[in-house]
């Protein structure tokens, strides 16, 4: 590391090769380096102080905070910034000796650090250092919901799904901040998504209370995800707001929907729902609305079910990643009320479906109950975190 000596009462600079610390020049106020001298007489008190910057070179080690210190004097302030004009924000310690950014320095970024000091006898100086970190072999990027400035159900996720694999999930997640505007408890919960990425969630011990405002931080830039998933290179962010209390419940067994909203009945619909004794079966537990997605085509193929039907769909509501959905679907209009006969989705009349496609919003809970389904809804299939008790959610954090 470098050291840089410091002469004089006044505020001085120099141009400093990249990533090295290079002696100042002495000057008197408003004067240059070969201006009139300060009129200070040396002592142990204005002996030079000498200030280190790590990292330091043309391809420095990223993932570390920068650390600047003082031998012989204290600082008095610390910047350090990038190229883009964006900040390392840290503290001066209580003795002036060192000073550590609160954030790690980025892969392949160039610093700047400018340190302004102070001897024991109160002689300021100023030092300036540059240096470059060693770009990433592989970036590590986010696919995060829900979306900026939206209004969601009660029983909305905040989830990130990782491009590539996560192997120091605890680095990871400490790096997630998430606040509420009425202090709301939850925990992140680590899953396999249905894509086979890793991902987690954060949810509260319960639904939100509506009105609830959400920011999620995630300041991962300059955070390696270990092995084969390489390195972030910028922070995320979302707020959003929690909407009405809005529940859904589905019983296939009586083949009933029913829109519950703040705790009052506001209709129930007959529906349809999947085929029993088979793979045409519904899924069961908590769907969370994902998306309504409008008028879609659906092809069985895709989902596993050979040619069974490839046709467009009306007021089409994805409620699971493996394919199941709330939809217009008056070719079955027969066994409305009467009998389970879809391919695994929740059908309706086209009239009952344009109205509930009104009603709903992404977040909303769809609390599925019936004998014969093909099982519960999977945490990474979809939503479905809320089919785990909190005590197993909470022990799916991986700083617990």
């Amino acid at each position: 590391m470098s050291r840089i000596p410091v002469r004089t009462r006044a505020l001085v600079g120099a141009a400093v090769a990249a990533g090295m610390l290079a002696p100042l020049a002495a000057c008197s106020p408003g004067g240059s380096a070969d201006g009139p001298k300060t009129s200070a007489r040396p002592g142990a008190a204005d002996r030079p102080v000498t200030v280190t910057v790590t990292p330091r070179g043309e391809r420095a080690p990223a993932g570390r905070p920068v650390r600047v210190e003082a031998a012989g004097g204290r600082l008095t302030s610390v910047t350090v910034t990038d190229t883009d004009g964006g900040r390392l924000a840290g503290r001066v310690a209580a003795d002036g000796r060192s000073w550590v950014s609160h954030r790690k320095a980025v892969p392949g970024t160039s610093y700047a650090v400018t340190a302004t000091t102070r001897t024991e006898g109160g002689t300021e100086g100023r030092s300036r250092a540059r240096f470059t970190t060693a770009p990433a072999d592989k970036v590590n990027k986010v696919d995060w919901r829900p979306g900026a400035h939206t209004t969601v159900g009660v029983a909305q996720p905040v989830s990130l799904v990782f491009d590539n694999p996560v192997e120091d999930k605890a680095g990871v997640e400490r790096q997630l901040r998430i606040t509420t505007s009425n202090g709301t408890k939850g925990s992140w919960g680590w899953i396999r998504d249905w894509s086979g990425r890793d991902r987690v969630d954060w949810r509260p011990a319960t639904y939100w209370k509506p009105g609830t405002r959400v920011t999620l931080n995630a300041g991962l830039s300059g955070t390696d995800s270990g092995a084969d998933g390489g390195w972030f290179v910028r922070d995320y962010t979302t707020t959003f707001t929690i909407g009405a209390r809005q529940i859904v419940e589905v019983d296939l067994d009586t083949h009933r929907l029913t829109l519950v909203r703040d705790g009052e009945t506001v209709r129930r619909i007959p529906v349809s729902g999947g085929t029993p004794g088979g793979d045409k079966r519904s899924w069961r537990g908590t769907a969370v609305l994902m998306a309504k997605e409008g008028t879609i085509n659906m092809n069985s193929e895709t989902v596993g079910l050979g040619d069974a039907y490839d046709k467009m769909v009306d007021h089409s509501m994805r409620l699971t990643w493996s394919g199941m959905y709330a939809h217009a679907a008056p070719w079955n209009a027969r066994h409305f009320g009467r009998a389970n006969r879809s391919s695994g989705c929740i059908g309706m009349s086209d009239a009952d479906a344009a109205w509930f496609y009104r009603q709903v919003r992404p977040g909303d809970p769809f609390e599925i109950t019936g004998e014969d389904t093909k099982g519960v809804v999977a945490p990474g299939n979809g939503f479905g975190a809320w089919n785990l008790s909190w005590a197993e959610w909470q022990r799916r954090s991986a700083l617990r």
